[in-house]
């Protein structure tokens, strides 16, 4: 079995009280699987895994990646 998950993470920096974040599963039903609200100046850092395929970011939010930077409006 291949190994889905990434060596990489991705940093979160919520720019104001409430940024959700959430993870949507893999596989041919794409579903919410988890969530987590920051307050400012908070931080998540999270990884892609064998169960998490995409990450969505609702809020002002400074996302980093070995990618680059991004923020969210």
């Amino acid at each position: 079995m291949s190994q889905t998950n990434s060596n990489d993470f991705i940093v979160i920096k919520a720019k104001e009280d409430g940024v959700s974040v959430i993870g949507l599963t893999r596989g041919t039903d794409t579903r919410f699987h988890h969530s987590e609200k920051l307050d400012r100046g908070e931080v998540m850092i999270a990884q892609f895994t064998e169960h998490t395929s995409a990450i969505k970011i609702r809020g002002k939010a400074l996302i980093q990646s070995s990618h680059g930077e991004m923020e969210s409006d």
